[in-house]
C-alpha cells in the first residue's frame, strides 16, 4: 500500500510540473475603447481634464489617441456611427510594434469557423486591414491592423 501511495505521489507531482500544452494564439492586440464624438477638441480638452494626455492621432484629421496609464480612449469625430471596442492585432499599448502576431486575416478566419458573421473577407494576401463583428448587444468590435 506504502508503496502504491508513493507511486500516486511521483505520478501526481510530474502532472503538476509538466508545463501545460501550449495554447494556441488569440491574442487581439492592443485595446481601446473608440468614441464617436460631436467635437473633437472639446472632447479631447474634457479628457485632458480627466488626466488624459494625447498619444496619437491629429485633431485637424478628426481622430486622436488619448492615454492615461495603460488605459488607450480612442476620439474620433464622425468616423464611427457608435462607440466600438477596439483591437489592433500586432501593436502594444504604446504603437510600437509587437513580435509575432495573430494577422487579422487569420483573426477574420478563426471567428467566422467559429460562427460569427465577419462581414465580406478580407482580399488583401497582407499588410493594413480591418473588419468587424456586432457583439449580442448590438455593440461593434473593430479589429483594426496597421501592419
Amino acid at each position: 500500500m506504502k508503496l502504491a501511495h508513493i507511486l500516486l505521489s511521483g505520478l501526481i507531482l510530474a502532472a503538476a510540473t509538466q508545463a501545460p500544452p501550449a495554447a494556441p494564439r488569440n491574442d487581439l492586440g492592443n485595446f481601446s475603447v473608440s468614441l464617436n464624438v460631436r467635437d473633437i477638441n472639446a472632447s479631447r480638452a474634457f479628457y485632458e481634464k480627466l488626466g488624459f494626455v494625447q498619444a496619437f492621432g491629429n485633431p485637424a484629421q478628426r481622430w486622436v489617441i488619448m492615454r492615461s496609464g495603460t488605459t488607450r480612449i480612442g476620439l474620433f469625430q464622425g468616423m464611427f456611427p457608435r462607440n466600438a471596442l477596439t483591437f489592433n492585432p500586432g501593436w502594444d499599448g504604446d504603437g510600437n510594434p509587437t513580435g509575432a502576431f495573430e494577422d487579422v486575416r487569420a483573426i477574420q478566419r478563426r471567428l467566422r469557423a467559429a460562427g460569427l458573421d465577419v462581414g465580406a473577407e478580407i482580399t488583401s494576401a497582407s499588410g493594413p486591414a480591418h473588419f468587424a463583428v456586432t457583439d449580442p448587444d448590438g455593440n461593434p468590435i473593430l479589429f483594426d491592423q496597421h501592419r
